[in-house]
């Protein structure tokens, strides 16, 4: 096993829905937001953490291998290529994840008899130079605060002490992205469109919290053409 070569996928994320990524508030107060957005600690802009993005593609790819279920929504680990019923296309499927996303070390083993080590790295998303420079020049918000609260299905009323206010990044805004991608050996190439794929996915799926409730619909906007192309034509499901 040797590094041949570092892929770097770089582009633009834009923002197609309101992004809410929480900053993990511990308190709040009385009038005040009830989930902040994640912002830099020094610019104060908001930008999308690359685990964020990690976590929803690997989530997403888990699930389309139909293993999900079977780790109980457990984050696929090198032990379950054993598990029991797997059929041989579910079984590469999880080692292509588990070479892209890595493995706890409790598999040390496995993990270096099968997929070696972690091949993606996803970069934090900070804004783009494009959208800082409307923001400054057209005057607009990096942040929104949207309101929402639960009815009551009989009385057509908002119930009571359901009234919550949830800060976004707005949409239209667009930020820088960049996931490098280590190839340890020949037969790593295939990982690269699977990385894609997780790409697609996540773009048909969403990003951040509430993607039930319209949050977080993205779209990926690639520098390279042959990238770019390749992505357009993917289709998971066909």
């Amino acid at each position: 096993m040797q590094l041949i070569d570092i892929k770097e996928i770089k582009g633009k994320i834009v923002l197609k829905s309101g992004l809410h990524i929480g900053a993990g508030d511990t308190e709040m107060h009385i009038g005040g937001i009830d989930n902040t957005v994640v912002r830099h600690p020094h610019t104060q802009e908001p930008y999308i953490p690359g685990s964020s993005i990690k976590g929803k593609v690997r989530s997403l790819l888990e699930m389309k291998s139909g293993v999900m279920y079977r780790t109980g929504g457990a984050p696929l680990q090198a032990k379950h290529l054993d598990l029991e019923g797997l059929e041989d296309e579910q079984r590469i499927e999880c080692l292509k994840i588990i070479k892209l996303f890595g493995s706890s070390g409790a598999d040390a083993e496995k993990i270096a008899k099968f997929a070696g080590p972690t091949r993606v790295s996803f970069a934090d998303c900070f804004m783009s130079e494009e959208s800082r420079e409307r923001v400054r020049e057209e005057r607009l918000t990096l942040f929104e605060i949207k309101s929402e609260t639960a009815i009551d299905r009989i009385s057509g009323t908002a119930k009571s002490g359901s009234l919550r206010f949830v800060e976004r990044v707005p949409a239209d805004i667009k930020f820088d992205f960049a996931v490098g991608l280590k190839m340890l050996g020949e037969e790593d190439k295939e990982l690269f469109d699977y990385l894609l794929l997780g790409l697609k996915l996540l773009e048909m799926d969403a990003l951040g919290g509430s993607g039930s409730r319209g949050y977080g619909k993205i779209e990926f906007v690639f520098e390279n053409e042959d990238v770019e192309k390749k992505f357009k034509n993917i289709k998971p499901f066909s």
